[in-house]
């Protein structure tokens, strides 16, 4: 994969990973890049609160896929801590290549380090090629998900 980094997002990231959270149907009727403020502020919060690992895979100088990692100590399952794996983008130019794989890889490896017991994620239901990614990797559809709108 060449000479690919995974580090904590910085405020000079954040232009790249919203194109890339808008470069989708979905993200293109959700996101807006003409005004980085409410990112920027979201960004702050995140970076304040430990159990939120915001990062982003950087190759030659490049943001090229983010993934936010979220760790919820719990009491479900006996006290079990579990991460919740959120806002996975992969730049159009990487996909296929093997780096939405190295960056679920990268949530994986950090919610042992966390001492998490479980991994989760959501992923829309009509992203059904993310569907099949995340089946490969081990993940298994055992729930339904329910949204409410404020």
């Amino acid at each position: 994969m060449g000479d690919l980094e995974i580090r904590p997002v910085v405020a000079a990231d954040v232009p790249a990973i919203v194109a890339m959270l808008a470069d989708d149907a979905l993200g293109a009727g959700r996101e807006s890049p003409d005004d980085l403020t409410p990112y920027l502020e979201a960004l702050a919060r995140i970076a304040g609160d430990p159990n939120q690992h915001l990062v982003v895979a950087v190759r030659e100088g490049r943001t090229v896929g983010t993934l936010q990692l979220t760790v919820i100590p719990g009491l479900s399952r006996k006290g079990s801590t579990r991460s919740i794996v959120e806002g996975v983008r992969i730049h159009a130019d990487e996909r296929g290549s093997g780096l939405g794989t190295l960056l679920i890889e990268w949530a994986v490896d950090e919610s042992r380090r966390q001492n998490c017991q479980l991994v989760q994620l959501t992923s829309d239901a009509t992203r059904t090629d993310a569907h099949r990614f995340y089946e490969r990797l081990g993940f298994e559809a055992s729930h339904v998900g329910f949204k409410l709108q404020l």
